[in-house]
């Protein structure tokens, strides 16, 4: 389930060519930079909703509201049709597909959001593929960088894989579905249309139309109350 095809849609991106020749889909991050370089004209044709700033090597498609205290620094390419909400953090290297939303307080570095993807509250997206209508709860974090010095290793066929990378955060397959403040730890798949539930520390590889639970032990005891008018 490493192949581009595996787990994204790839006509649902208008920049399919970051994948071309990619036997592992993380390694179109590896082509992110250089692909904007080549093929990005910066325009703007959105609507701003308040004062944001917009570095120069920014593109912005049709009907894309950006609004008040915003920052997109740019390299970026943003599609149509989205919502680049108050105070959201768009940094170098970023690409975001068509009817997206990136939200409040939310930070995008060296990434690629396929088209409907959504990251609306208060999350940290970094060396990441967000797929086809993809969704992550409020505060949910993608690591992207170890604790410990070294490239990113991912499990393959049972083994440690190098992938070469030493910054990479996940790559979250179509429909896939990401519960409030859990996190991503460096290196996590998480196949088409998956679920991991809320407040969930994960880490490796997530076949599609998964489940992960996270089964937390709750306790309800009586409370002693001395004055009860209090």
């Amino acid at each position: 389930m490493f192949r581009p095809a595996d787990l994204f849609d790839l006509t649902q991106t208008e920049h399919a060519a970051l994948f071309d020749g990619c036997q592992y889909a993380w390694e179109a991050l590896r082509n992110l930079q250089a692909y904007l370089k080549t093929t990005l004209r910066p325009e703007l044709r959105n609507h701003c909703d308040g004062v944001a700033f917009i570095g120069k090597a920014v593109f912005i498609g049709e009907g894309t509201v950006v609004e008040d205290g915003a920052m997109i620094k740019g390299p970026a390419m943003i599609g149509r049709n989205c919502q680049i909400r108050h105070n959201a953090y768009i940094r170098e290297h970023v690409i975001v597909g068509d009817n997206c939303v990136v939200g409040n307080a939310c930070e995008l570095k060296h990434s690629l959001l396929f088209n409907h993807a959504t990251v609306p509250h208060f999350n940290y997206v970094g060396d990441s593929i967000v797929g086809y209508k993809a969704h992550l709860g409020a505060g949910v974090k993608v690591s992207n960088v170890k604790l410990v010095p070294g490239n990113i290793l991912v499990e393959v066929d049972g083994k440690p894989f190098d992938t070469g990378l030493r910054k990479f955060g996940a790559l979250l397959g179509d429909r896939a579905e990401i519960g409030c403040n859990a996190v991503l730890n460096p290196g996590s798949i998480i196949g088409q249309s998956s679920v991991v539930y809320p407040n969930t520390n994960w880490r490796g590889v997530l076949p599609p139309h998964s489940i992960v639970k996270n089964r937390t032990v709750q306790q309800v005891i009586s409370r002693n109350v001395l004055d009860p008018a209090r």
